[in-house]
């Protein structure tokens, strides 16, 4: 799961964040226009877990990109009959719409690649994995996404635009509904929380400057990879791409544009603030992470000199306040969220105190 379950609506902008008809996501384009590769080596990496159905879809609007990605990696932290049978006719769906590819690392040609694991790794520890296996076949640049979303047809031209001069670029997205969804794209580093005055207009360029990162659409390079390491497995659930977004952003310019690349898939209960922005229903589960991967954060922050106590200590009582209100208002569930709340930030203060807590290392 990826930390743009708290991300809320924004205005649209009239031509890049129109919804995609469902002719539009069918209707495939002449196979000369598949196989070009407007992104050197670009790989796909999606993380699945028990949501065969969503995942189906997704890979229905694969199957409908105007352009073809180099590798498509399926982690699947299920481990699941199904989903090796899905990726296996996908595969061979889409091998045949598109054509195989050079050899990678490993000799392999066909584009899309399953990736099963022991254990349930969590978003986190799947978008690590995944990464790692698209980056040992050879992948130059990496594009991640869950399995509850669609792309658009023309997605991967849309963020080539920005390729050229950019190792990090955020994409727009649409909501369910097909409306204009926000995301939180800057940071306060100081308090470790997003800035809830980030402007939903990027702007007359669509372009902004952010030191976020959302798992969801989110596209960076092998250089970036190399630089900063993996993501990080530790956070299992819940920040681990906003702080992977902090980290890029402390080696490259990173952007979010305008673009619309991605449509959400599933419906998540919400409750709308000022009519822009939502507060989207969670779990207790996510409530302890929530709380709990400040300590992983906070270690981030100390390693790179942007870690001031005080402020820090503001800022999770500014979560904590945002999650009680959450309870209060989309949740309801007093009895079992607070003592999460708690559990997680108990957590967070032994992670923060491990004297042998190491940052993840650079790739060699």
């Amino acid at each position: 799961m990826s930390t743009a379950t708290e991300n809320n609506n924004q205005l649209a902008q009239a031509d890049s964040m129109q919804a995609p008809t469902g002719t539009d996501r069918a209707a495939p384009a002449a196979t000369s226009r598949k196989t070009r590769e407007p992104i050197e080596h670009l790989a796909i990496v999606v993380v699945t877990y028990k949501r065969q159905e969503l995942l189906g879809h997704l890979f229905d609007s694969y199957a409908a990109l105007t352009c073809a990605p180099w590798r498509i990696v399926v982690v699947d932290n299920e481990n699941a009959p199904e989903t090796r049978e899905l990726v296996e006719q996908t595969a061979a769906r889409l091998d045949e719409l598109w054509g195989a590819t050079e050899p990678d690392a490993e000799g392999g040609r066909s584009r899309m690649v399953y990736a099963p694991q022991t254990d349930n790794l969590g978003g986190a520890g799947g978008f690590s994995a995944g990464v790692r296996r698209a980056f040992e076949l050879g992948a130059e640049w990496f594009w991640v996404m869950d399995d509850d979303v669609l792309v658009m047809p023309d997605a991967i031209e849309r963020l080539a635009r920005w390729t050229d001069r950019y190792q990090v670029v955020q994409g727009s997205r649409l909501d369910y509904d097909g409306g204009p969804f926000f995301w939180q794209y800057q940071q306060f580093t100081t308090l470790g929380i997003p800035n809830p005055l980030a402007k939903a207009d990027l702007g007359p360029t669509g372009a902004k400057r952010m030191n976020s990162l959302c798992f969801e659409g989110g596209l960076f390079s092998r250089e970036v990879v190399r630089r900063i390491g993996f993501p990080d497995p530790r956070f299992f659930i819940y920040g681990d791409d906003a702080c992977y977004g902090y980290l890029a952003s402390k080696v490259t310019e990173t952007i979010v544009v305008s673009d619309v690349i991605l449509q959400r898939s599933r419906v998540i209960a919400n409750w709308e603030v000022s009519g822009v922005r939502q507060l989207s229903s969670t779990s207790d589960t996510n409530r302890f992470y929530i709380m709990r991967n400040r300590g992983f954060f906070a270690r981030y922050l100390r390693e790179h000199g942007d870690y001031h106590r005080i402020l820090f200590g503001v800022g999770t009582a500014a979560t904590l306040a945002k999650e009680l209100i959450r309870l209060a208002v989309v949740d309801r569930t007093f009895k079992t969220g607070v003592r999460q709340l708690v559990r997680g930030m108990r957590a967070a203060r032994e992670i923060y105190r491990d004297s042998s807590w190491t940052p993840m290392p650079p790739v060699a």
